[in-house]
C-alpha cells in the first residue's frame, strides 16, 4: 500500500479511494489511511456502513485522517434493502454509520447502485436523506453492472431497463438541486440524464482527460483507462455529445443499445460548466479556448498513436479502443507474473513475523 501511495504521490494526484469489496474488513485500514493522508493526498472511503456503524471504530477512522466517506445504501424501503442486501439489519447500521461519520467530523456521501428494485423510487430515497440526515451534500449513483456478483446470474431480477429509472432519476436530481446539494452519476448514457450531463462521472473524465486507475489485490494487478470500453448504437453517432458521452455500460450483456438515442443540445455549454466548476480542485484549464486547445491536441496526439481519445460522431466504435490497456478485470502474463512474484515476497514476510498467508484460487486447487 505505501508503494502505491507513493506512486499517487509522484504522479500528482489528488486523492485515493479506499474500496473493495468492504475495505473496513483490512485490519492495517487505519493505517493505511493515515499513511496516505500524511502523503498529501485526500482520502475518502467506499463502505457499507457496517463496521463504521461501531463508534469506537468510526473515530479511529477520523483520527486516521479520513476525510469523506460514502456509505452504500439502495433503498430507504427497508423490505428493498434487505432483499438487495442479502441480510436484515443492514439499513439500520448504514444509518447509525452515516450519524458516527459526521459527529467525528468526517464528510458524508450517499452512494446507491441503480437497479430494478430500486429504480422507481430514487427520488424517495433523497426526500427520506434530507429529512432525516440533512448533514449530506453529496449523493453519487452507479448504474447497476450486469457482469459482477449476484446480478450476474440474477439479471431478470436486478437488471433495469434505462427507462425504467429516467423519470425517477431526474426527480433525484432535480431535488438536490433545488436543495443546494451536489450529485454525480456514472454509468448511464448522457441521454438519459440531458439535463445533468455535467454530471456524469465518465463525462467530466473525458473533458478533463484523467486517467482512470484501479489496482486489484488478486493476479489482475493495477490497470490503467482512459478509454471506459462501453458501447453505443448507431443512433449514437448522430448525437451532438458523442465526444464526451461514456456510452452504455454494459459486460453483461443486459442492456439494449437499442434504448440509446442521439440528442441535440450544446457540448460546448457542458463541457464549460465541468471546467469552471469551482468545487472541483483537479482541473487547472477554466476557460473553454483552452480547454478546446488542450482537447484538439489529445485528439492529435491520438491521430499519431501517442495517445487516447474519444471517437468523432462519424468513427466506427472500435476505432477508439486502447490496444495497450486490458479491459477491468481481464488477466494478463504480466498481472500474474507481478502476482506471483508479489505472493513470494510476501511469503517471506509472513514467514518472519510467523503468521498465516492467505489463501487463493490456485492455492486451494
Amino acid at each position: 500500500m505505501q508503494v502505491l501511495v507513493d506512486d499517487f504521490v509522484k504522479r500528482g494526484y489528488f486523492g485515493v479511494i479506499l474500496t473493495g469489496g468492504e475495505p473496513t474488513l483490512h485490519p492495517e485500514l487505519p493505517r493505511i489511511c493515515r499513511y496516505a493522508r500524511d502523503s498529501g493526498l485526500h482520502v475518502r472511503m467506499i463502505t457499507n456502513g457496517s463496521r463504521l456503524s461501531e463508534p469506537d471504530f468510526a473515530k479511529a477512522m477520523a483520527d486516521a485522517g479520513l476525510q469523506l466517506v460514502h456509505v452504500s445504501i439502495y433503498s430507504t424501503r427497508p423490505e428493498v434493502e434487505q432483499q438487495l442486501r442479502g441480510n436484515a439489519g443492514t439499513l439500520e447500521k448504514a444509518y447509525a454509520a452515516l450519524d458516527n461519520a459526521d459527529r467525528y467530523g468526517v464528510e458524508v456521501n450517499i452512494n446507491s447502485v441503480i437497479n430494478k428494485l430500486n429504480a422507481d423510487h430514487l427520488h424517495e430515497n433523497i426526500q427520506y436523506f434530507i429529512e432525516n440526515h440533512p448533514y449530506i451534500r453529496h449523493f453519487v449513483w452507479n448504474n447497476l453492472d450486469p457482469s459482477m456478483g449476484r446480478a450476474e446470474v440474477n439479471q431478470d431480477q436486478f437488471t433495469p431497463r434505462l427507462a425504467d429509472f429516467e423519470v425517477s432519476l431526474a426527480r433525484a436530481l432535480q431535488l438536490l438541486q433545488r436543495t443546494g446539494r451536489t450529485f454525480r452519476v456514472e454509468k448511464v448514457p448522457l441521454c438519459y440524464m440531458t439535463d445533468f450531463a455535467w454530471a456524469s462521472t465518465e463525462t467530466r473524465k473525458i473533458v478533463k482527460g484523467e486517467e482512470r486507475i484501479v489496482h486489484f489485490l488478486d493476479q489482475k494487478q493495477t490497470v490503467r483507462q482512459t478509454d471506459w470500453e462501453h458501447i453505443y448504437s448507431e443512433a449514437c453517432e448522430h448525437c451532438t455529445l458523442r465526444t464526451i458521452c461514456g456510452g452504455l455500460f454494459d459486460r453483461g450483456n443486459g442492456y439494449d443499445p437499442a434504448e440509446l438515442s442521439p440528442v441535440f443540445v450544446s457540448r460546448d455549454a457542458i463541457v464549460k460548466r465541468i471546467i469552471t466548476d469551482p468545487s472541483d480542485p483537479s482541473y487547472a484549464l477554466r476557460t473553454l479556448e483552452a480547454w478546446q486547445e488542450d482537447f484538439d491536441k489529445r485528439c492529435e496526439e491520438t491521430a499519431r498513436g501517442d495517445h487516447k481519445r474519444r471517437p468523432a460522431a462519424d468513427e466506427p466504435d472500435e476505432s477508439f479502443r486502447d490496444a495497450n490497456a486490458p479491459p477491468v478485470g481481464a488477466l494478463t502474463d504480466k498481472g500474474e507474473r507481478l502476482f506471483a512474484a508479489k505472493r513470494r515476497s510476501e511469503a517471506k514476510k509472513a514467514e518472519k513475523l510467523g503468521v498465516r498467508m492467505e489463501r487463493t484460487a490456485e492455492d486451494a486447487d
